[in-house]
């Protein structure tokens, strides 16, 4: 693609293979929740569900992750296989499973959230992620800058709130922090960071705790 002059015209509708590539004009607000989905599970919808509401959103994108760096190979599902969970449990209007990482080639969140600015120009997007991601915010790769690229939105994970606002993004980011009741409005600020902690009930359900219940069996990854 050069410059914008490939962008599609299909603002309504979910990804399809050409847009994951190209992108398009759509105008809307998208929540990206990104993660390995190993598998994915109703946590993850409860999350989405609340981040729609309370952002005012039009879709929560599940992102899988065709590879997460902070975390071993060992036990990780093949991509099809994770995605194929993720799609099972969205809803594929309001809230889609994505390949959208692995057909742009990236592993690393900020570089991902560049690429989809740059494709879907007219579309506000946010972060969101659950405390246990904040928590260990400050190892992802360039984090300030992707503070800087797009705001986020946390969502409480049991055993995870202190350590995350405790924490060196946390601290760092401090200033940034917006107050939950006026989340929605983080979407309209057109430059610098901007973060909030939502409320929302606890699940404790986890991806570990249902492969080690072995509810899920990982095939052998050969991808």
């Amino acid at each position: 693609m050069k410059g914008h002059s490939s962008l599609r015209k299909s603002p309504a509708t979910p990804l399809g293979a050409a847009a994951s590539r190209f992108g398009d004009g759509r105008r809307m607000r998208i929540g990206l929740l990104g993660g390995s989905f190993n598998p994915a599970h109703e946590g993850h919808i409860q999350l989405a569900r609340k981040a729609l509401v309370s952002l005012r959103l039009d879709q929560v994108w599940l992102m899988v992750s065709p590879g997460n760096p902070l975390k071993s190979r060992k036990g990780m599902a093949p991509f099809s296989q994770r995605l194929e969970t993720a799609r099972a449990l969205a809803d594929g209007r309001r809230i889609i499973a994505m390949d959208i990482e692995q057909k742009l080639g990236q592993r690393y969140t900020v570089r991902t959230v560049a690429m989809l600015r740059q494709r879907f120009p007219h579309c506000r997007f946010i972060w969101l992620m659950g405390s246990d991601g904040l928590a260990q915010f400050s190892r992802w790769r360039s984090w300030r800058r992707l503070a800087q690229m797009v705001p986020i939105a946390v969502l409480p994970r049991p055993g995870s709130i202190i350590p995350a606002l405790k924490g060196r993004a946390s601290s760092v980011l401090r200033r940034y922090r917006h107050d939950g009741r006026a989340a929605s409005l983080l979407l309209e600020k057109r430059n610098g960071p901007g973060w909030t902690f939502l409320s929302a009930p606890q699940n404790d359900i986890s991806s570990t705790a249902l492969r080690q219940k072995g509810q899920f069996r990982p095939s052998v990854d050969q991808e």
